[in-house]
């Protein structure tokens, strides 16, 4: 089931509910960046909020962890 978390991102807290497999994929891929978490969560955050048809955070994490998988 999905673990809920919560973060900072831009000044407030915010809440994200993924499955421990994107939560263990989000920290190697904040790693591999040399970044936090929460910084890494905002990074996708400013791609969603820029995008014509913002999803959700959570399916913004999901769908940016699964590109990067597809793009290695």
């Amino acid at each position: 089931p999905p673990v809920k978390r919560s973060l900072t991102i831009a000044g407030h807290q915010t809440s994200i509910s993924l499955e421990p497999l994107f939560w263990d994929m989000l920290k190697a891929a904040a790693a591999r960046e040399g970044l936090a978490i929460a910084a890494l969560v905002a990074r996708i955050d400013a791609e969603r909020i820029a995008s014509p048809t913002p999803p959700g955070l959570a399916s913004a994490i999901r769908v940016w962890l699964v590109g990067r998988m597809t793009d290695q």
